[in-house]
């Protein structure tokens, strides 16, 4: 009786544990994916810098920048360079 006591807390703990990540799988996983993205992004953005400052584009290397291109990809490169563009003249 005493090892059903002492089970039976932890059980209730795993079966909550199981129920919560069942619930917020979907979320986690596009999370997971906008931080890979953004990585990508952050990455592309470094190599570019040495690039674009040939051709007289300079954009900054951060995260703000890194995560347009991570939530819009090539178009959010090219908004980029249109915003830098639009707010240097």
């Amino acid at each position: 009786m005493a090892l059903m006591t002492d089970t039976l807390p932890w059980l209730l703990v795993g079966l909550l544990a199981v129920g919560v990540l069942a619930l917020l799988g979907r979320p986690l996983k596009h999370l997971l994916r906008l931080c890979l993205r953004t990585g990508v992004g952050l990455a592309a953005l470094a190599a570019f810098s040495p690039v674009g400052g040939l051709i007289g584009v300079s954009l900054g290397v951060n995260l703000a920048n890194a995560l347009v291109m991570g939530l819009l990809g090539v178009p959010g490169f090219g908004l980029l360079l249109m915003l830098h563009w639009a707010l240097a003249l």
